[in-house]
C-alpha cells in the first residue's frame, strides 16, 4: 500500500536538512517549527478490504513516534466500528528534527561556526543563514577563511600578488584553491569602491579584489624575416605580456590567427606579416592593441560550429577581421579528413558574412553530414602555403 511510512518521514526531513532549512534558524533565520509533515493513509476502501494491513501501518507509525507527533481521527466505520486513525504528523521542535534524522552534531557544529563568526565577523552572518551546508563543508577551514576575510578588510585592493599576503598559516594555495567562496564573503564585508564588480567567475578573483595577477601572454612569429625583431638569424617564437604586446605596433600589414600550435608553428612565410597563437574564446587581451584594427586581421580557426563562433567573437573586438580556410572550398577539398564534432554550437552567429553564415548553417543543421567538423590542423600544408601567397605575396620570404 502507498501510505507514509516512518521511512518516509524520515526522508522528508532529511531532505530539509539537505536544503539547509533546518541549519538556516541557527544563525538567526526564522524557524521551521512546529512543521507538520505529509501523510498519505488508507482510503475508507482500503480501510475495510485491508484492515489488518492498516492496523499494522498504525502500529509501525505509534511505535517510532519517538520524534514525531502523531494527530489522531477518530472514525466511526459503518463496517470496522469506530476506530482512531493518523490524521496529522508533526515535528515540534528543531531538535526533534535533528534527532530524528541523527544530525545533532552536525548542528553543534554549526552552532560553533555562527558563534566564531558573530564574535569576529558578524556582516558574514547572512551568508550562514543563505549557505549553512556550504558553510558545514568548510568547518575545518573556517577559522582560516575569517582570517582572509579580516585582512582583506584591512587591505583593500592590496595590489600584491597572492603568493605575496602575509597572514599567519595562510598559503596562496588555500587563497586560490577557495576563491569561489571567498568571493562570497570578501562581497559582503568589503565596501563598494574596493570591488570592480565587471569582473565575474574566479578566472576574474584578482581583479575584481585588486590583487596583481599573473601576467596572460601572447606568442607570436614574424614571418618576414627582413622584420625580425632580434637579429639571430632565427625562427623566432615569441612570447610577451599582453600588455607589452598592446604597445608594440609592429612593422606587419597582415596578422594572422591561428588555434592550432603546429599551425602555428609551422606557418609559411610571408611578406610584412605575422602569427598569433590564438587563445580560444578569450580575446579580451587582444582588444587593448589598437594597433591590430589597422592591419588586415585574419582568423584560422576549425571549420565547425564552434570555429565560427569563435570568428564571431573576434568580430566583436575587431570587426574587419577575416577568415582564413574556414570556407566551403576548403571544407570540400578535404572530404576524406571530416570529423564529428562532440557537441555543436547551434545559436545566432549575426557576426558572419553571407558565406559564413551559410556554411554555418549547414553546420549547425547538419546539412552536409551529422556534426560535421574539419581539424585546421588536418588543411594539406601546399593549400595553407598556396592561400598565404595570394593574400600577401611572398617574393622575398619564400621558404
Amino acid at each position: 500500500m502507498n501510505w507514509t511510512r516512518p521511512g518516509d518521514l524520515r526522508k522528508t526531513v532529511q531532505r530539509l536538512w539537505d536544503k539547509g532549512a533546518l541549519l538556516t534558524a541557527l544563525a538567526g533565520g526564522e524557524s521551521l517549527f512546529p512543521k507538520r509533515l505529509p501523510l498519505k493513509g488508507p482510503t475508507s476502501t482500503e480501510l475495510t478490504q485491508n484492515f489488518d494491513e492498516v492496523r499494522r501501518w498504525i502500529a509501525q507509525l505509534d511505535r517510532q513516534a519517538k520524534h514525531y507527533r502523531i494527530v489522531w481521527r477518530h472514525v466511526n466505520h459503518r463496517v470496522l466500528g469506530a476506530n482512531d486513525l493518523p490524521d496529522e504528523i508533526w515535528i515540534d521542535t528543531l531538535d526533534d528534527a535533528l534527532a530524528f534524522i541523527d544530525r545533532r552534531r552536525e548542528a553543534e557544529r554549526f552552532i560553533e561556526l555562527v558563534a566564531v563568526t558573530e564574535a569576529r565577523m558578524p556582516d558574514l552572518r547572512p551568508w550562514l543563514r543563505k549557505r549553512p551546508m556550504r558553510a558545514l563543508a568548510l568547518a575545518d577551514d573556517w577559522s582560516l577563511l575569517l582570517d582572509i576575510v579580516a585582512w582583506m578588510r584591512g587591505h583593500p585592493r592590496p595590489g600584491l600578488y597572492l603568493r605575496q599576503v602575509d597572514i599567519l598559516g595562510v598559503h596562496s594555495k588555500f587563497i586560490e584553491g577557495h576563491r569561489s567562496v571567498l568571493m562570497e564573503l570578501f562581497d559582503l564585508v568589503l565596501p563598494e569602491d574596493a570591488v570592480d564588480r565587471e569582473a565575474g567567475g574566479v578566472s576574474g578573483f584578482c581583479r575584481r579584489y585588486g590583487f596583481v595577477d599573473k601576467p596572460v601572454r601572447v606568442r607570436f612569429r614574424i614571418l618576414d624575416d627582413a622584420l625580425a625583431v632580434f637579429p639571430t638569424g632565427t625562427n623566432q617564437d615569441i612570447a610577451v605580456t599582453h600588455g607589452t604586446f598592446a604597445g608594440l605596433d609592429l612593422p606587419v600589414d597582415t596578422v594572422f590567427i591561428t588555434e592550432n600550435e603546429i599551425n602555428f608553428l609551422a606557418f609559411p612565410r610571408a611578406a610584412r606579416s605575422m602569427v598569433v597563437f590564438g587563445a580560444g574564446y578569450g580575446f579580451d587581451m587582444f582588444a587593448r592593441a589598437r594597433w591590430l584594427q589597422d592591419r588586415r586581421l585574419f582568423y584560422w580557426g576549425d571549420i565547425d560550429t564552434h570555429g565560427f563562433a569563435i570568428l564571431d567573437q573576434l568580430r566583436n573586438h575587431f570587426p574587419h577581421a577575416r577568415s582564413f580556410l574556414m570556407d566551403r572550398d576548403t571544407l570540400m577539398a578535404h572530404k576524406s579528413l571530416w570529423g564529428r564534432e562532440p557537441r555543436q554550437e547551434i545559436r545566432d552567429l549575426p557576426r558572419l558574412d553571407p558565406e559564413e553564415q551559410a556554411l554555418y548553417d549547414d553546420l549547425r543543421y547538419n546539412r552536409l553530414g551529422e556534426q560535421l567538423r574539419f581539424e585546421q590542423e588536418r588543411v594539406g600544408f601546399d593549400w595553407v602555403r598556396d592561400r598565404v601567397a595570394d593574400l600577401t605575396g611572398i617574393p622575398s620570404c619564400s621558404s
